[in-house]
């Protein structure tokens, strides 16, 4: 598959039909809205996100989100930061109260565009989400006020804590892309 780039989010090479879509969605997006990384609920936003695997790489952290209630990856709005990669691990550091989490690779893992929905302060609205891996090194994890908890779920259970496709991709996507990105 061919590699191609966004300045601000870095180089993905997606792998199938679903990856195609989505890194051209995201393309379109970020050429077309000036505000593409701000918080405008009315245009929809790009948002890093971290998924923090554990030594073994074995489990994944997950938070279950305060506002959402459902478990997800850590990760965040850019708030006017045209870097997502910093964006992404800035929320994992926030988010999980890790001491040091290390990339697995300078390459986007996913790309997953999905409606939020709207409550009292904002309309429903898109996160153009770029997801980047990660491993903890170090630290025990503390959640923080946006989350209920954090739990390090094991891959072999995912589906047991959450049904969220773009959470699950994840078990999909790990063996291929660290063979790919990650030697």
């Amino acid at each position: 598959m061919s590699s191609s780039a966004i300045r601000e989010i870095g180089c993905y090479s997606p792998q199938d039909a679903r990856d195609r879509e989505m890194w051209q969605r995201l393309q379109d997006f970020c050429t077309s809205e000036p505000q593409a990384f701000g918080r405008n609920p009315e245009t929809g936003h790009v948002t890093g996100s971290a998924f923090v695997m554990s030594q073994d790489m074995k489990s994944v952290l997950l938070t279950h989100h305060r506002k959402l209630n459902r478990w997800f990856q850590l990760g965040g709005h850019c708030d006017g930061i045209a870097d997502v990669p910093f964006t992404a691990l800035k929320e994992a550091y926030e988010e999980s109260g890790l001491k040091r989490i290390r990339p697995l690779s300078a390459q986007i893992f996913d790309v997953d565009i999905h409606e939020i929905p709207g409550n009292a302060k904002e309309c429903a609205h898109l996160h153009y989400d770029v997801r980047y891996l990660f491993q903890a090194v170090a630290g025990e994890i503390v959640a923080s006020g946006e989350s209920h908890a954090l739990a390090w779920v094991p891959l072999s259970q995912l589906e047991e804590v959450t049904g969220s496709p773009g959470v699950l991709v994840l078990r999909d996507k790990l063996a291929p892309f660290l063979k790919q990105h990650c030697q």
